[in-house]
């Protein structure tokens, strides 16, 4: 799906798309996660990177934790870009994927900690943000 194909026809808000993160280089060449968030702090790929790998080891404190750090500097990328809290945030553009990321890492890990209705609460944004998001972050229901 791309950026166009969210054109509301209502006159709703346009897609935002964040600029590139400057740590997918780094992460792309087999960086450090945990280094890579310390170089780059408001990259919310890098955040969700480590929250994913927390969340696969069951570290689900840490997870629940790394993700919403991740989750609170996307937030801040996309209303530096426009974003007013609500309207598309594209999966297929590849910089957004990070937020997104993210938030669906902060609603496992909210639902494995017993927060119930933040994870509910962030599965409806994810939703609402891009309805082709992916929704696990580790690619399992637990």
């Amino acid at each position: 799906m791309d950026a166009m194909s969210f054109d509301n026809l209502l006159g709703g808000p346009p897609a935002t798309l964040l600029p590139p993160d400057d740590a997918a280089g780094p992460l792309a060449h087999g960086d450090d996660p945990e280094q890579v968030a310390t170089e780059h702090p408001a990259s919310s790929l890098a955040w969700a990177v480590i929250a994913e790998q927390a969340l696969r080891d069951g570290r689900d404190l840490h997870g629940y934790a790394f993700a919403r750090v991740g989750y609170h500097r996307g937030l801040d990328a996309l209303r530096r870009n426009g974003w007013k809290g609500q309207g598309p945030v594209p999966w297929s553009h590849e910089p957004n994927q990070g937020f997104l990321r993210c938030l669906a890492a902060l609603a496992l890990g909210s639902q494995r900690i017993g927060d119930h209705d933040e994870a509910e609460r962030c599965t409806a944004l994810l939703v609402d943000c891009d309805p082709e998001a992916p929704r696990s972050p580790t690619g399992d229901a637990r």
